[in-house]
């Protein structure tokens, strides 16, 4: 992968103190009382319980933490290990890795695959190399369990378009189950700025 694509590490390159900013962000958002379990709430009402969920693009755990305390065995991968480092340690519980997406390949570090979800919120999709998406996009398939499903969601003015989004979710062997614009079911329209996608294997 060549880092100067990916959104994400041309920040914490340009700025060293981008993930400390974005950690502490977070932190006066729940302190402050806000929601940052949409996403996670959407997810829950989709699996059953004690569901095996793969958290990607994981940032400080915020989603799989949620998840976690709802009883479902989560696993967070993210890019940056200072992110990873504020999940585990606000976080316990879950299994918080540092890892690529596009490298995504759990067995090898001796975690099964076979997932019941994959959540892939905070426009994980528009920070990671262009180039890479369609490969993320078949590593969540490779990770997905028989009739399990995939929820991504970003912003469609961020660069990475509705119709080449599942473009390459077609590449990858994914099909959309329901197109919403927002994480508390509002329907998509071609105006929408936001798409919430969930996916299953074609």
């Amino acid at each position: 992968m060549n880092a100067t694509e990916n959104l994400w590490l041309r920040k914490t390159a340009e700025d060293p103190g981008h993930s400390r900013w974005y950690i502490q962000r977070f932190r006066d958002l729940a302190a402050r009382g806000a929601d940052l379990a949409g996403e996670a709430r959407l997810v829950d009402a989709m699996v059953p319980r004690g569901a095996r969920i793969l958290d990607a693009g994981c940032g400080t755990g915020r989603v799989g933490a949620h998840l976690a305390a709802a009883g479902h065995q989560v696993v967070g991968v993210d890019l940056d290990p200072e992110l990873i480092a504020e999940a585990r340690a606000v976080h316990p519980g879950p299994t918080w890795l540092v890892g690529d997406l596009s490298d995504l390949d759990l067995p090898s570090a001796g975690i099964p695959a076979g997932f019941d979800m994959i959540v892939c919120a905070g426009n994980v999709m528009t920070f990671v190399a262009p180039s890479t998406r369609r490969e993320i996009l078949c590593r969540f398939r490779a990770h997905l369990a028989d009739g399990g499903r995939i929820a991504v969601g970003f912003g469609t003015g961020r660069g990475y378009g509705h119709d080449e989004f599942l473009s390459d979710a077609k590449a990858a062997r994914l099909a959309p189950d329901l197109l919403l614009s927002t994480w508390d079911v509002r329907p998509y329209t071609p105006g929408s700025d936001f798409l919430v996608a969930l996916l299953t294997a074609a």
